[in-house]
């Protein structure tokens, strides 16, 4: 098997008495797409934010290509990652341009036009979005500049928080599939947390369900669907089936 492009040594972290990460041991594959599934306050989100240094844990090693990210430097080792937020996080005082081109350039890096144009196109926006603000554009425009700043630097990982809960169904439905496309075309490995079970299962090729700072299931997604990974998991999985369930029983 190949060495693990993402890895997790007895990681934990708590906030107070609650216990956000639970000594939790986790690899991950070069060119996985994993989903990280649970309720709120399961613990997913803290996981994802030990990779950046978002957070640091209390025990344990979080280890990415082979080194631990603890002795890196923060800003070398958020140029190789991809950071796409919940909260969309475009600076509004910048262009959609100068977003997208943040992170190179803080490394020293000018983008030049052309390789603007390339990243809007792979979000599927026009070019002549370069010029405007923030606040000229919707919800789903924004969040598709938020995905195109987070692979601006060519990043070897691509971690995404809830990228797509703000946004209406149709648009994150429409997301997500770019998303996926994008994570094939370029060779990625791609980390997203999603409360969401439907959307997890559509896209990620490996589901993770967490509780209470564990990994309580880990299965494909035919897997999970055949009714495998536990009682919590089922529970997940069951919101999705009911709905189809009852779509199907107004069709008829």
């Amino acid at each position: 098997m190949p060495d693990p492009i993402l890895s997790f040594r007895g990681v934990s972290k708590a906030y107070g008495t609650t216990r956000a990460i639970d000594t939790l041991d986790l690899d991950i594959e070069a060119g996985s797409f994993v989903a990280l599934v649970g309720a709120s306050g399961s613990g997913k989100s803290t996981l994802l934010k030990t990779v950046n240094r978002l957070v640091e844990p209390l025990t344990g090693e979080v280890l990415f290509e082979g080194e631990n990210v603890a002795g890196l430097p923060q800003p070398a080792l958020r140029r190789r990652i991809g950071y796409v937020f919940q909260s969309i996080g475009l600076f509004p005082h910048m262009s959609v341009a100068e977003n997208i081109a943040i992170g190179p350039r803080l490394g020293g890096e000018r983008l030049p036009a052309s390789r603007i144009a390339e990243l809007l196109a792979w979000v599927e926006l026009e070019e002549s979005m370069a010029d405007r603000m923030p606040d000229e554009l919707s919800g789903g425009q924004r969040q598709r500049v938020g995905v195109a700043r987070a692979l601006a630097a060519e990043p070897h990982l691509l971690l995404m928080d809830e990228p797509f809960g703000a946004l209406d169904p149709v648009t994150r439905d429409a997301l997500g599939e770019r998303v996926r496309k994008l994570h094939d075309e370029l060779g990625l490995t791609t980390v997203m947390v999603t409360h969401d079970m439907a959307e997890a299962l559509l896209l990620a090729d490996r589901v993770l369900v967490m509780d209470a700072g564990q990994i309580v299931a880990d299965e494909v997604p035919a897997a999970l669907l055949a009714g495998k990974g536990g009682e919590i998991a089922q529970a997940l999985v069951a919101v999705p089936r009911h709905q189809a369930e009852r779509l199907a029983e107004l069709s008829q």
